[in-house]
């Protein structure tokens, strides 16, 4: 199972400023202690962890899932399973 990472770039550097690792054997009992706040946030921008946790089982999933930039944030949010 791949791990999902998730990684927060500000003001155009090129390097993160956050990480965030969940190792793939606990992807699906760490996503259920995702708030729902968040949860809901993610699925606004088009982001379903359930089909995230389906796609980390198959060995074959791997690379960039899901990219967003937040604009008026200066802001880049990059969601991976590696």
């Amino acid at each position: 199972m791949a791990d999902l990472k998730i990684r927060v770039f500000k003001g155009g550097d090129s390097d993160p400023a956050t990480t965030v690792t969940i190792p793939g054997g606990v992807l699906k009992i760490a996503s259920k202690l995702i708030p729902k706040q968040a949860t809901d946030a993610l699925q606004e921008k088009g982001i379903d962890i359930a089909e995230i946790i389906k796609l980390s089982e198959n060995p074959d999933a791997r690379g960039i899932l899901v990219e967003v930039e937040e604009h008026k944030k200066n802001e880049k949010v990059v969601i991976a399973l590696e």
